[in-house]
């Protein structure tokens, strides 16, 4: 780590840079950048740092979402690093009839993160897992919670079993995952255990819900915007409605509105509530749902919403719209309302590849953790619901829509920008606020992680998987904004119908990570408020 820089909340580098949550996750990923790692490579290092670093914000047993730029193949690809339901109709008929627990292992999907770096580093990544994992290892060994000698033992096995195993690099990291999934013809000692853990406490998941896991690995959703593309994951996650907010921000000068006016948050706000609303109405697994992407993010379906933005009076009405029959708003859906943790990663390197990941798994500070494998669990399948004929009700193997968004931004069809943001619902709300400050504003990360924000929870919430689907409703009309911005602003806010709330910083927790192609540099930062931290690589 020589050429490292000194590990802060910002960092420049030349040869690659890393962004991200604790320091000694961010220092993992600038170790394997130093060893000629690639982005791959680094960000499974970071993301497995990650889940001791930044433990009850992520884990092993959680998930983290990914967005990856190949720069031999030019593409962006979504990296589907989430659990699935239990397979079990049995299962299934419980959580139908009893609804879907909080703090109790029945909320925990199928372990998702160990699949997601071993597939990004067969697909993507130059490293072995013996290498990426070893700063998680030292970290794991100095560690003094009575959890950490057993996941260093799991992850041991793992790497034995990589080293034993003759073949390709890619068989010998398939046959590391599948001891921990329960393919493996010989041994299978972590999933036994899992499994004897998961019936220990109640759950019900099983090795067959481990075995038939994969990472799929998918196209993003993209849209353009003032020359620029974004790209999301799939509606297995929020992060389309970013894309619907954008395209009907098109239609109007914020810059022109200038940073932070009473007009700009206005229209912001008012975009995310009629994106929201769509997101609430209708993302779920596209595996198990036909989700109509491309009608929501059509110019006749944006032409027909974007009049509702009234500019001088805040909506309290959750209005998704009809892109079926394309309608501005569905009656059905129209109503006035009655009034744990995530953590980040973007990495980019010298050979243009760049990867943007949320890493989580809410886990619960007095969960039992993973019996003898120190896996723990977080509570995604509270992301789905038990409201029969919705497209997120709960289906055996279905993935829940979770909030988990990272972004990866591109011009002229190379990437530029890469955000990751923790906040639940707020995630994509606050990947607004930084997208528009450096597309509209001209801001470097240093500067956008730094400015003011504001997020609404005028929305359904993500985690409140209650039949009732209106009774998880916020706050209608709600406006949480920094402290810093003007009073002014705030009383006009206040005047045109916004429930304002201010906030000492942070709003959300992001990291961004720029590639300035006239220097060739990486500008990385992540917000100091929040404690994220960054590095480059000289």
């Amino acid at each position: 780590m020589d050429d490292a820089q000194q590990i802060g909340w910002k960092a420049v580098g030349k040869t690659g840079a890393v962004a991200a949550g604790a320091a000694e996750a961010v220092a993992a990923g600038i170790e394997i950048l130093a060893a000629d790692g690639n982005a791959a490579d680094a960000a499974a290092a970071t993301i497995l740092a990650l889940n001791v670093t930044d433990h009850g914000h992520c884990s092993i047993g959680g998930e983290v979402p990914v967005l990856i730029y190949d720069a031999s193949k030019q593409e962006v690809k979504s990296l589907s690093g989430q659990g699935r339901a239990p397979r079990s109709q049995a299962a299934i008929d419980w959580y139908m009839e009893n609804g879907i627990p909080d703090r109790d292992i029945k909320m925990a999907p199928v372990p998702s993160v160990v699949d997601l770096c071993v597939t990004t580093l067969q697909r993507y990544g130059t490293k072995t897992l013996a290498e990426v994992v070893a700063p998680t290892l030292a970290l794991l060994d100095a560690g003094e919670e009575e959890w950490h000698p057993r996941l260093a033992v799991t992850l041991r096995r793992m790497v034995e079993e990589e080293q034993i195993t003759s073949g390709s690099r890619e068989e010998k990291l398939q046959a590391a995952s599948d001891r921990f999934y329960g393919r493996n013809k010989l041994r299978n000692d972590i999933a036994d255990e899992l499994e004897a853990y998961y019936i220990e406490q109640g759950g019900f998941l099983r090795r067959e819900d481990l075995a038939a896991h994969t990472t799929l690995i998918e196209d993003p959703v993209t849209v353009g915007y003032r020359g620029y593309t974004v790209c999301k994951c799939g509606p297995w996650t929020q992060g389309p409605y970013l894309c619907q907010a954008l395209r009907l921000l098109e239609g109007f000068d914020l810059k022109g509105m200038g940073h932070f006016s009473a007009d700009y948050v206005h229209v912001l706000a008012e975009a995310i509530k009629l994106a929201m609303a769509d997101r609430d109405e209708y993302y779920a697994d596209p595996v198990f749902e036909d989700v109509p992407m491309s009608a929501l993010l059509s110019d006749a379906y944006t032409d027909i919403r974007r009049p509702l933005i009234d500019m001088q009076t805040a909506s309290l009405e959750a209005r998704p719209g009809d892109p079926y029959d394309m309608k501005p708003l569905t009656e059905a859906g129209v109503y006035r309302p009655d009034i744990g943790g995530t953590t980040t990663c973007v990495v980019a390197d010298r050979w243009g590849n760049v990867v943007a990941a949320t890493p989580s798994a809410n886990v619960f500070r007095d969960a039992p953790i993973g019996g003898t494998t120190g896996v723990s669990y977080g509570n995604r399948l509270r992301s789905l619901n038990t409201t029969p004929g919705h497209p997120n009700c709960i289906q055996p193997g279905k993935r829940p829509r979770i909030t988990l968004t990272p972004t990866l931004v591109l011009k002229e069809g190379r990437p530029i920008l890469a955000i990751s943001v923790a906040g639940g619902d707020r995630q994509d709300q606050a990947t607004l606020n930084l997208l528009l400050d450096f597309i509209e504003f001209d801001m470097r990360p240093e500067t956008a992680v730094t400015a003011p924000r504001f997020v609404t929870f005028h929305h359904q919430d993500s985690f409140d998987p209650n039949p009732d689907r209106r009774r998880t409703f916020g706050e209608a009309g709600s406006l949480t904004i920094s402290d810093s911005v003007s009073e002014g602003v705030r009383d006009e806010l206040a005047r045109r119908g916004h429930r304002v709330e201010t906030k000492a910083p942070p709003i959300a927790t992001p990291v961004m990570l720029y590639l300035d192609r006239d220097s060739g540099t990486f500008h990385a930062a992540g917000d100091p408020a929040a404690r994220r931290h960054a590095a480059g690589l000289e």
